[in-house]
């Protein structure tokens, strides 16, 4: 948790700011209120120079002057530079670069530019960075994923309903003559000798029939409806089909599904392994020498039984003839074709191809990972009879040199692997700092000092708590339901929410995720009757992933995680001791206070953001005082002595984590659980961060000077200051 230089002056995390959709917004990072510092009195940090104090400073708005910038069609491989952490800009100079033979126009990768994405949508860039538009179009394109989970999970589950309903009437139906007889023997009409074979049951039979097929009927994919829905309101990052690396993504960037990546615009197509350019583009500027279709992308998944991958070398067998049944076998010819074509004249235009490699990963939701491998050549193109004596098209393709170096290998994922026992840890200086008190040991690891030494300082507690003298208030409302309040018509807890719970369970074992960010969260408690494992009782079910505490070279202690998490998936509550905000102001020397501003957030006050469903929950709160209530937070979490996991994450300007609200046992805003929530899918082995929300030149010396403080996340758009 200490950033480099936090000695110099207060460097406390915060909540984050709740910014649209619940994530911070990074464009305009002068807009962030001040942090509340804690004494009146003038009291100084380590430095002389840092006086905490309630002061708010207003930073002056600098907004940067968005470059407009048409997109080329194609473009070819590029020597990335890194300067500073950022690629280099490319300029007009450098507007045509000839590689394999043929000059392809590039894309400008400016760092501070709004570059239009098919069709001029600079709205939708807003001064970001590229990489940072990808990283927010996955987002929205998991929270619509997870809606349509939730929506394909209650239809089914009403559909189950209403036939069981239909089978218990079938079993026991009164006749006229007081009988008991089946439905289908009821309303079935018998033939001429009084056989019923061959006739079907008709009225409520007919209903019953119905309502099985419906049952039986394969779920319409939420991924791909999810890929509709933002295929319709144009929020598709790259529109328009491109030749060579899209800006953004990066070599080793990995999708958990092909929807992810349609939803990019790196692949176009779910099914299709060629994605290329058709006929229409022949018109487009600086494509007129080329021949259609052209090639812009394959993905290579071990689907066809004649394909073989030597990793910087590829014999791709062309699309077609596969019965797609996942045995890989060929059952009729292909033809030179659309896919099939396009690679051939991508031989012959000698234009780079994107090659996305897909591996089996049990944690993806799709059951595979894919990862961008870079660019290659087409080489060769020829046709024979394949495996099952069927013909078919191969193509052989060679990567491209000066690219980062491959992570895949002959279609196997590799990754470092957890040495275990955890005894085996390079650097490590404790087993479990949490003491057993976790669903799993959480190591710590030093390779930074010498001698290594172990976190120090602090009790670990993974639950909240509470002083004598804070009352907590008991919440008298509870839902009915029986088992799994996801299965529940009329759930309470769920109106309480909106009408859907906030949480849904998916095909991993335990990993039920949050849909969206919300303003808050209101879980079952102690007064529902719902069981203990209900999927709207998530938080309350401890530590989900394997986690570690280590070392870092500039930023202190830090957190990242063994396992793959997925957006959405609670990662830990932030724990220590409840205090009301009164208590800490001659806390100096503390950088763990964490201010429950959830009440502040849904009323927009001091700058802070609302969340969509900020409304409904104003109209709820629970007395007249919570609508009077002032700026400051009435409470705060204290993490300096007493604490959990979440005490050692750090801020990053482009975090994988934001803060969630959440009510359970009680519904005083004001005391408010936070969760730390996964924003992105986060791979293993990545560290953990959230935004602390602090606002730029909000902290003044004794002499009245802005005391500045310099941020070392390290992400691209980085603010370069703390505060």
């Amino acid at each position: 948790m200490v950033i480099a230089g936090a000695a110099a002056a207060p460097c406390r995390p915060r909540s984050a700011r709740y910014a649209e959709k619940g994530y911070p917004s990074y464009a305009e990072p002068d807009s962030r209120r001040a942090p509340r510092w804690r004494n009146d009195g003038g009291g100084r940090a380590n430095h002389p120079e840092s006086r905490r104090g309630r002061k708010r400073g207003h930073g002056v708005s600098a907004e940067a002057a968005a470059v407009k910038v048409e997109p080329a069609i194609l473009q070819v491989e590029e020597a990335v530079a890194q300067e500073h952490g950022r690629k280099r800009r490319l300029t007009g100079a450098a507007a045509n670069v000839t590689a394999v033979g043929k000059a392809f126009p590039l894309i400008e990768d400016a760092e501070d530019e709004v570059a239009s994405t098919g069709g001029g949508a600079d709205e939708r860039g807003g001064g970001k960075s590229w990489r940072l538009r990808v990283k927010e179009t996955l987002r929205a394109f998991s929270s619509n994923y997870l809606h349509f989970v939730q929506e394909e999970q209650r239809r089914a589950e009403f559909v189950m309903q209403d036939l069981k309903a239909f089978k218990l009437l079938k079993r026991q139906i009164p006749s006229e003559y007081g009988r008991t007889m089946t439905l289908a023997k009821q309303h079935v009409k018998r033939g001429p000798n009084g056989s019923t074979r061959g006739r079907k049951p008709k009225g409520c039979n007919n209903q019953v029939n119905d309502n099985y097929q419906e049952a039986k009927r394969a779920s319409k994919r939420p991924d791909l409806k999810a890929l509709k829905k933002m295929q319709e309101s144009g929020a598709v990052l790259y529109r328009e089909k491109m030749i060579g690396h899209l800006p953004g993504i990066d070599v080793g960037d990995q999708f958990y599904s092909r929807a992810e990546m349609v939803a990019l615009g790196i692949h176009s197509h779910w099914l299709k392994g060629i994605d290329y350019m058709g006929m229409k583009y022949r018109d487009k500027k600086g494509c007129e020498d080329f021949t259609f279709p052209l090639a812009t992308c394959i993905v290579l998944s071990g689907v066809y039984e004649d394909d073989l991958d030597n990793a910087n070398e590829i014999i791709y067998t062309g699309q077609g003839g596969n019965n797609l049944l996942g045995n890989r076998r060929q059952i009729t010819a292909q033809t030179l074709l659309y896919g099939n074509l396009a690679l051939k004249n991508s031989k012959d235009n000698g234009n780079p191809v994107r090659v996305i490699r897909g591996h089996v990963e049990k944690s993806s939701y799709s059951g595979k990972v894919y990862t961008y491998d870079g660019l290659y050549k087409v080489v060769g193109c020829w046709a024979e009879k394949g495996v099952q004596g069927h013909l078919v098209f191969k193509y052989r393709l060679k990567r491209l040199e000066g690219q980062p170096p491959l992570t895949t290998s002959q279609v196997l994922f590799t990754r470092g692997n957890v040495p275990m026992p955890i005894s085996e840890l390079p650097g490590l200086v404790c087993t479990d700092i949490s003491n057993g008190q976790e669903n799993f040991p959480i190591p710590a690891t030093n390779l930074v000092d010498n001698p290594p030494v172990p976190p120090s300082g602090f009790m670990y507690s993974k639950s909240l708590q509470i002083p004598e003298h804070i009352k907590i208030p008991i919440d008298k409302i509870g839902c009915n339901c029986s088992g799994d309040c996801s299965t529940s018509e009329h759930c309470l807890c769920a109106k309480r929410n909106g009408s859907d719970l906030p949480y849904v369970s998916t095909q991993r074992k335990n990993a039920n995720r949050n849909v969206e960010p919300k303003a808050v969260v209101y879980e079952c408690g102690t007064n529902c009757t719902c069981h203990c494992n209900c999927v709207n009782r998530t938080s309350q079910q401890g530590l989900k992933y394997r986690l570690e505490v280590f070392k870092t070279e500039s930023k202190g202690w830090g957190v990242r995680t063994w396992d793959t998490i997925l957006p959405g998936a609670l990662i830990c509550e932030y724990t220590g001791v409840l205090r009301r905000t009164t208590e800490v102001e001659g806390f100096l020397e503390n950088n763990y206070i964490f201010d429950i501003d959830c009440l502040q957030t849904i009323k927009g006050l001091d700058g802070r953001e609302q969340r969509a469903d900020s409304e409904l929950h104003i109209a709820s709160l629970h007395s007249e005082r919570d609508l009077e209530a002032c700026q400051a937070p009435e409470y705060c979490i204290d993490a300096g002595s007493v604490g959990n996991i979440a005490r050692f994450i750090n801020h990053s300007c482009q975090p994988n984590l934001f803060i969630q609200c959440v009510l359970s046992s009680h519904s005083d805003i004001k005391l408010a659980k936070i969760m730390l929530v996964a924003a992105d899918t986060i791979p293993p082995f990545q560290e953990l961060s959230y935004d602390y929300g602090y606002h730029l030149d909000s902290v003044t010396g004794a002499d009245g000077q802005i005391v500045k403080l310099a941020c070392h996340c390290g992400a691209p758009d980085c603010r370069k200051r703390l505060y």
